[in-house]
């Protein structure tokens, strides 16, 4: 083997110190950014975490007229004020939806105050030193314990921590998911089909084409006012509605399943076409029975992808109105509704320190579904992807 010259080993070393600087740099940042994303779970989950427990209270409830007209009577004077305002104010719903519970005194688990359960959970609270032992007697006796907070799932917003929870958001934003998909996703693909599959190579479906890409990058603030202006002002649509919301987001998720779509009819081969056409099929015979079964997948996954992105957005839907408090579930697409994301932004807001674990847990659950619909996309991809 023959020995290079010394000039061209000196320019061999620097070129492999070159090499190993870049590979250097590049696993920096991988490294770099491997960390942030542990950080950021590692933060978020050891905030969050605590607002999936919920302190209750062992104690016996009175149903009787006294307690229907002054709640505070329901419950003894030992926890009286340690027990939940919220759950107070339930009793004469409780007695109007069972009034077999007139007249009846029962021993239930109660949602405790909030500064109670930041007590039981180690925080600061407010509580004065009389309550606090209080509180610590009723625990060793076990009248007083961390369980699962189910109300999390099962309540709507609260200006009480204890009893707020992210019902309403949920279905506020699977309403508005749902005007989203079903405005979006048939627009957005029989537009692909059409540029891709009958449009002439022409300046104008070339423009149609640059204007689409550039939509993709627009602020997503910007289709909050076009939405704004166009459904709500124009059309009057209910301020805050999901139907609002989920207009406003077809707009912004069209381009990206456009693009998507469009992607996945290019990776179809031209053979499959000229195969349809030497077999007598029209156009509309090929797209329909050939070209769309096949790109499919990808369609899907740009579909999902897309939606996901809707869902965590936040800015559109504060300027049509849907950061109001809504602590009842809306019961359709023209009912007053609120989504998942400004909730999170609402409760980030509060001054109560127990709304930021709240805060945090939204921000889990927003993670996990997110998640859940990328994974679903990648499965869909994997399951019906074929290789050409």
């Amino acid at each position: 083997m023959a020995t290079p010259d010394p000039h061209t080993a000196k320019l061999l070393k620097r070129r492999y110190r070159a090499e190993r600087r870049f590979k250097a740099l590049c696993i920096g940042a991988l490294s770099f950014a491997v960390a942030f994303l542990v950080l950021f779970f590692a933060d978020i989950i050891s905030k969050g975490y605590p607002a999936f427990q919920q302190t209750k209270i062992q104690t016996e409830v009175t149903y009787s007229e006294r307690s229907v007209e002054l709640p505070l009577a329901a419950v003894g004077e030992d926890v009286r004020y340690l027990v939940s305002r919220g759950f107070l104010r339930q009793i004469p719903d409780q007695v109007e939806r069972d009034p077999d519970l007139m007249g009846r005194t029962v021993t239930r688990w109660v949602t405790a105050d909030t500064d109670v359960d930041q007590y039981l959970k180690g925080k600061h609270s407010k509580l004065s030193e009389e309550d606090e032992q209080i509180v610590d007697r009723l625990a060793e006796e076990g009248r007083a314990e961390l369980a699962f907070n189910w109300s999390l799932f099962t309540a709507g917003d609260s200006t009480m921590p204890e009893m707020a929870g992210i019902r309403s958001a949920v279905v506020g934003t699977l309403f508005t998911l749902l005007v989203t998909m079903l405005v979006s996703f048939p627009v957005g693909v029989m537009t692909a089909v059409y540029l891709e599959e009958f449009a002439p190579d022409n300046r104008l479906t070339r423009a149609i084409e640059v204007n689409i890409n550039n939509l993709a990058a627009v602020p997503s603030i910007l289709y909050g006012l076009l939405g704004l202006a166009v459904f709500i002002n124009f059309f009057g649509v209910p301020r805050s509605s999901a139907l609002a919301g989920g207009l406003t987001l077809a707009l912004m998720t069209l381009p990206i399943i456009i693009i998507s779509t469009r992607a996945a009819l290019r990776s179809v081969p031209d053979s499959i076409r000229e195969g349809a056409f030497g077999v007598g099929a029209s156009r509309l015979q090929m797209v329909a029975h050939h070209v769309l079964p096949l790109s499919l997948p990808g369609i899907l996954t740009g579909s999902i992808i897309g939606l996901a992105q809707a869902m965590g957005e936040t800015a559109p839907l504060l300027i049509v109105g849907m950061m109001a408090f809504i602590p009842a579930s809306p019961d359709g697409v023209m009912d007053a509704a609120t989504v998942l994301p400004a909730q999170i932004f609402s409760w980030a807001s509060r001054p109560e320190r127990a709304f930021a674990e709240l805060t945090a847990a939204g921000i889990i659950v927003l993670l996990v579904v997110l998640l859940t619909l990328n994974a679903a996309a990648v499965l869909l991809r994997k399951r019906f992807e074929r290789r050409w």
